[in-house]
């Protein structure tokens, strides 16, 4: 019977990627690191190659439990490292390979089956509605959240700062023209400085969004240990600070901590009055004025919706940009049609779908231009 032979290096590779979707931020040094350490070691001794991983691929002690379950599952306990196995015969891609629905039978539409046969299931789960995934799935999206990459917004400040070009600096040219006795000087180049904008998350919690709120407050999570200012509120019956928690490195204690903060979990809609409240507590006072403020809500009011829109109205007018995300937004067959919506919609700079990792990429590149 002829095998096919891996080599050591594409093995370990392999288990790279593996990490590296599992969430770890295994780059390409830590790689190249892992491929030395194991080569001075015993790439064939199983207790050397998990050493020599955990070492140098595991940025911290929050990588180290990931590590230890990727590397269990990859590398089988009882055979030690991959054995040469029988060479499998090219398949025909089909939609089984990837069992993506647990319900899901043989009924369908082919084009649909045939696309998802031809996509990686890291690509679909990117587009699934997080709502309707099972436990597992929601797991592995989990860890990519990892893979997103906000980048703060900036803005203009007063201060100005040395540059290459843009405006004279002649204050600065004309100092360095008297330390050479008045002669000729090189000119001296200036521009306005830049600091991060800062970014406030409204989440809406309410029982409409308790299917997104997990996922919102995972994203909410990123933004915060990527970004320098971000101040993250939950908002449903009343409004609750949890930008503490949100600070947490774990994403995991951070939710957890969340939880037991917000009073209000799966309750009622009164966007309005938390919106009126946020205002009086803390935007008027300065946290956002001039900030990028970002509303995750399906509009599901239960209140006076004119109070709702006149509360977005003073929020446009001391914010930088005002985005609202509905997770139903992209879903096919939506129309804003909710009272909520209607309300909100002319206060709102862009609106935009909030359901899958797909639109979460959509939306960090907006706040990130904005």
């Amino acid at each position: 019977m002829s095998t096919q032979v891996r080599q050591p290096d594409e093995v370990l590779l392999g288990f790279t990627r593996a990490l590296r979707a599992a969430g770890v931020p295994v780059t390409q040094d830590r790689a190249q690191g892992f491929l030395a350490a194991a080569a001075e070691l015993d790439a064939g001794d199983r207790r050397s190659t998990y050493l020599a991983g955990r070492a140098t691929l595991c940025a911290g002690p929050d990588d180290l439990e990931r590590y230890d379950q990727v590397f269990h599952a990859f590398f089988d306990a009882r055979d030690g490292l991959p054995r040469p196995r029988p060479a499998a015969p090219p398949a025909t891609p089909s939609a089984a390979s990837l069992p993506l629905d647990e319900g899901s039978g043989t009924g369908g539409e082919v084009d649909e089956e045939v696309l998802r046969a031809l996509a990686s299931e890291v690509e679909v789960l990117r587009h699934r509605d997080v709502a309707a995934l099972s436990a597992a799935e929601k797991h592995r999206v989990a860890g990519l959240f990892a893979t997103l990459r906000p980048r703060p917004p900036v803005r203009r400040t007063a201060r100005h700062q040395r540059w290459h070009r843009g405006q004279v600096d002649a204050s600065r040219t004309l100092r360095s023209s008297l330390r050479r006795m008045g002669e000729p000087a090189e000119i001296a180049w200036r521009r306005r400085g830049t600091r991060p904008r800062r970014v406030v998350l409204l989440v809406d919690v309410s029982g409409s969004m308790s299917g997104y709120a997990d996922a919102l407050l995972r994203l909410a999570h990123r933004f915060t240990q990527v970004c320098p200012s971000v101040e993250t509120f939950t908002v449903g019956t009343r409004v609750t600070h949890v930008t503490r928690a949100m600070r947490m490195r774990d994403p995991e204690r951070a939710l957890v901590a969340a939880g037991t903060t917000v009073p209000d979990w799966s309750g009622g809609t009164r966007l309005g009055e938390t919106l009126r409240f946020f205002l009086d507590r803390w935007g008027q006072r300065g946290l956002a004025r001039g900030a990028v403020v970002v509303v995750f809500s399906d509009g599901w009011e239960r209140g006076d919706p004119a109070l709702l829109g006149e509360q977005m109205g003073r929020l446009q007018r001391i914010a930088h940009r005002v985005v609202w995300v509905n997770p139903h937004r992209g879903k096919a067959g939506y129309e804003p049609v909710q009272q909520g919506v209607v309300a909100a919609l002319p206060h709102c700079d862009d609106f935009l779908a909030g359901h899958s990792l797909a639109t979460f990429e959509d939306l960090v590149e907006v706040v990130s231009r904005a």
